[in-house]
C-alpha cells in the first residue's frame, strides 16, 4: 500500500483544527451559530478526509487500486498500458483512460534533492575508481563500496514508489489472472455527507 505520510499529517492538522473550531461555536455559540458550524463541519470534514486521509494506492498480484478522493479504480494489470512520472503520477489504461495517483504525489524539490545525491555519489565513485586504477599495482584497492550509493536508492521517494509499481506490473501484465476489465466507482461515503452538509448551509444562509 501507498499513502502520503505528508498527507495524513496535514489531514489529522485540519481535522483536529476544524473540530476545535466547530466544536467550540457549537457549545458557545448564539442564535443560528451551532447550526451554520454544524452544517460547516458536515461539509469540511468528508472534504478533508477524502483529500488527505483517504488516497491510497494498493497493489496486488492480479490488479491495481487506486482509491483516490472522489472515485476508486481498480485496473487489472493486463489492462494498463503504462505508468507514467511527470508533474504527476499517473496510470494510463490500454484505452486511453488516464487515472492521478493522488496517494503518491511528486515533490519537485524531492527529485531535485535525490538527483544531486546521486549525481555527487556518482562523481565520487568515479573519483574512487580513477585512484583504485592507480594504486593497484600496490594492492591499494576500494573494492566494491564505491558502486553502493549510485545503484538509484537516491531517488525521491514517489519515484521509487513509481519504479516498484512498474516492475510489478512489467511481471503480471500477461498473466491470465490479471485480465478483466477496468471499474470505477464514485465514493458515496464522501460526496454524500458533503454535499447534505453544502445543502444544508445554503439553506441556513438564504434563510439569512
Amino acid at each position: 500500500m501507498y499513502r502520503s505520510s505528508a498527507g495524513i499529517a496535514g489531514g489529522v492538522l485540519l481535522l483536529a483544527l476544524v473540530g476545535w473550531l466547530g466544536i467550540d461555536a457549537i457549545v458557545a455559540g448564539e442564535g443560528r451559530t451551532p447550526w451554520l458550524a454544524l452544517a460547516t463541519m458536515i461539509l469540511l470534514v468528508p472534504l478533508i478526509v477524502a483529500l488527505t486521509l483517504r488516497p491510497a494506492v494498493y497493489a496486488g498480484q492480479e490488479r491495481l487500486r487506486v482509491r483516490n478522493p472522489f472515485r476508486v479504480i481498480v485496473l487489472p494489470w493486463g489492462q494498463i498500458a503504462t505508468l507514467r512520472s511527470g508533474y504527476s503520477n499517473e496510470v494510463l489504461t490500454v484505452a486511453g483512460a488516464k487515472f492521478q495517483l493522488w496517494s503518491i504525489p511528486v515533490s519537485l524539490r524531492a527529485r531535485k534533492r535525490a538527483n544531486r545525491r546521486e549525481s555527487r555519489a556518482a562523481a565520487g565513485q568515479d573519483g574512487r575508481g580513477g585512484r583504485a586504477a592507480g594504486l593497484g599495482a600496490f594492492g591499494g584497492g576500494l573494492g566494491r563500496g564505491g558502486a553502493a550509493s549510485a545503484d538509484g536508492s537516491a531517488r525521491a521517494a514517489a519515484d521509487r514508489a513509481m519504479a516498484d509499481l512498474r516492475e510489478l506490473w512489467e511481471v503480471r501484465e500477461k498473466e491470465e489472472s490479471a485480465q478483466g476489465e477496468v471499474s470505477v466507482r464514485w465514493a458515496w461515503e464522501i460526496l454524500g455527507p458533503a454535499a447534505a452538509g453544502a445543502v444544508v448551509l445554503a439553506i441556513l444562509l438564504a434563510a439569512g
